[in-house]
């Protein structure tokens, strides 16, 4: 067992990438419940003072695209032009059009059937470093953004902005977390250059407040040794920020939105899409099997691959591997899988209850390693029977 160290990163909602994920997912649950059967591929550009919304779809709503955009970037904080964008002001560009006959053909197989939306693989992953059963790494980048946007909605540090990114580098011996050894942040913030008598004094302000109020409160509940070598701001000073500063696209923070590169990534981004795509729900469904099998003791950790063909519904692949933990042979997982769990497209969507207006909150601090009714992946409620198969 050798010693490593290993960094993941997560980035708040006000990053430009993230806002343009939410953006997507607003209008996808905004037509998931007018039309549980929407078929939603919405993509989002956001640049300084515009975001373009383009996709197709295929429904029987009608998404007022300008309105749902305003009101996404308000909840996020842009409503101001100095953050980086003024959710009033902003020009909205909507091309969505109708989904293609060729894609719904496969999609729609009839007889009770439903192929999948599109090739792929997807990969889930499940281990023991957490309560979560999420790599620790992406869970503390992402606990440190979450409460960036925290303290500033709720007024405890007023002068934070939107924009925002987190680091954490976890020192490893084999699978086992032995410290944290760096944390970096970087967080927009106002102009208070007024308040000091240089942006040196700035910044050692900024500084400090953040190690207090953000770094510490969250690395110290790991109960690990926390080296306090910390990086904010890097550069020195971050007011520039948001659209103004860093074009957004959707689905460019996949590894964010996954396991922090722990573990493997399909390559396919989820935001945006209804769960007939299985670049979305087969991801889902892999990190559901993979948890289910970590907290039923089967194996201390987990990666499911699965892959699928466009318009076909039985996977063309399904692979369980344990990296020498598993209670039984990672040939007999796979067997358990694919005798425990539905695997279908239409089987997964059903199971997972994926036609719900339900994917606007996993647009930042990732998809997985979430609490809430509204993450139906993230439930282990198939772990009584996983374990009949350890007698």
């Amino acid at each position: 067992m050798s010693r490593f160290l290993f960094t993941s990163e997560s980035v708040t909602e006000g990053h430009p990438d993230k806002v343009c994920d939410a953006i997507s997912d607003a209008i996808l649950d905004n037509l998931l419940q007018q039309d549980p059967d929407s078929h939603v591929a919405c993509e989002a550009l956001a640049t300084k003072g515009l975001v373009v919304v383009s996709g197709e779809v295929k429904t029987n709503g009608f998404a007022e695209v300008e309105a749902l955009v305003k009101k996404t970037l308000a909840e996020i904080g842009y409503v101001d032009e100095a953050y980086g964008m003024d959710s009033t002001q902003v020009r909205v560009m909507s091309t969505l059009h109708q989904q293609s006959a060729d894609i719904d053909r496969g999609v729609d197989v009839g007889e009770g059937e439903q192929g999948a939306g599109d090739q792929g693989l997807m990969f889930g992953f499940a281990c023991n470093e957490t309560e979560e059963l999420m790599p620790l790494p992406i869970q503390l980048a992402h606990q440190l953004t979450a409460r960036l946007a925290e303290l500033r909605k709720d007024g405890s540090l007023p002068w934070l902005r939107p924009d925002g990114k987190s680091q954490v580098t976890v020192e490893y011996d084999g699978f086992n977390p032995l410290r944290i050894v760096k944390t970096v942040i970087a967080t927009q913030h106002d102009d208070l250059s007024g308040r000091f008598e240089n942006e040196i004094q700035e910044h050692e302000f900024i500084s400090q407040e953040v190690i207090k109020r953000i770094i510490k409160p969250v690395l110290e509940k790991t109960g690990l040794p926390v080296a306090e070598k910390f990086i904010i701001n890097g550069t020195g000073r971050f007011v520039k920020g948001g659209p103004d500063a860093d074009t957004g696209l959707t689905g460019r923070k996949i590894i964010v939105d996954t396991y922090g590169g722990y573990a493997p990534h399909g390559g396919g981004a989820f935001s945006g899409k209804d769960p007939s795509k299985v670049d979305r729900s087969g991801t889902y469904m892999a990190r559901y099997i993979a948890k289910n099998l970590v907290a039923a003791g089967l194996a201390e950790r987990c990666e499911v691959q699965l892959s699928y063909s466009i318009g076909v519904a039985e996977p063309t692949s399904l692979a369980v591997k344990s990296f020498g933990t598993g209670q039984v042979s990672d040939e007999r997982l796979t067997g358990i899988v694919q005798a425990v769990f539905p695997l279908k497209p239409r089987q997964i969507i059903e199971h997972l209850q994926l036609k719900q207006p339900l994917y606007r909150p996993t647009a930042a601090y990732g998809h997985f390693g979430r609490n809430g009714n509204n993450f139906t992946w993230e439930k282990t409620d198939k772990v009584a029977e996983l374990q009949t198969y350890l007698k």
